[in-house]
């Protein structure tokens, strides 16, 4: 069983400060962390071993496995707390607002705070670089699509609860979450190909993909009168 290392605990501006004993677990943790997204992106998901993790982090095995169940667990703990601040302020958007709105929103309300929720772990760059390396490997991009996909779940029922559907009945929370999940796919493969861009490139990217979607879905693409006629 892993400890409790959920965003809430102590590390919140509106929260208690913890006392020493936790924030000396905060530090190990943290430390766990930034040693194992460092070694991925350094060496590889798949060559890099919890023992060299505790290696780098100086502490056992044993304290690893108290924090977290796996490298998997490890590589995208600060992934989650990105999640569940994008959760959130899905949660916390005003009623009556377009559910795509609402969605594009609150994506914004978490790219503003990922220095504060993500940061608080691990440095930011050290982040975005370690997502390039979930496009290289098999393994990481497997475990990062199906997050997604239950993240999607979670959205769109989150949706479906704020419009008054059962999205079991009524498709349209799934269709509209699953379209904008698509387009955050598609900018950040674009993104993850440019070795140079940071997260303002990111947002630049998904915001311009965004922008397209109700033309890519109803929209004719053709350029050229003849091709139009063909």
């Amino acid at each position: 069983m892993t400890v409790d290392t959920a965003p809430a605990a102590g590390r919140t501006p509106e929260g208690p400060r913890p006392g020493l004993r936790e924030r000396k677990k905060l530090r190990t943790r943290d430390a766990l962390l930034q040693s194992a997204l460092g070694l991925f992106t350094e060496r590889g998901y798949e060559e890099t071993t919890v023992d060299d993790i505790v290696e780098a982090a100086e502490v056992s095995q044993r304290t690893f496995f108290r924090y977290f169940a796996s490298k998997e667990e490890a590589a995208f703990f600060p992934a989650r707390l990105s999640e569940a601040h994008f959760v959130e302020s899905v949660r916390r958007r005003p009623a009556g607002e377009a559910p795509l709105d609402t969605l594009r929103r609150a994506l914004s309300a978490s790219w503003d705070g990922i220095e504060e929720t993500v940061g608080q772990v691990v440095p930011l760059d050290l982040h975005l670089r370690f997502y390039r390396t979930v496009e290289s490997t098999p393994a990481l991009l497997a475990a990062h699509l199906r997050r997604a996909t239950e993240l999607e779940e979670e959205i769109a029922r989150i949706i479906a609860a704020r419009e008054g559907l059962d999205p079991d009945t009524d498709p349209r929370p799934r269709v509209v979450v699953a379209v904008f999940g698509a387009v955050l796919r598609a900018a950040e493969r674009v993104w993850s190909a440019r070795d140079d861009a940071g997260l303002a490139e990111l947002r630049d990217l998904t915001t311009s993909h965004l922008d397209r979607v109700e033309t890519a879905l109803t929209g004719a693409w053709h350029t050229s009168p003849a091709a139009g006629g063909r």
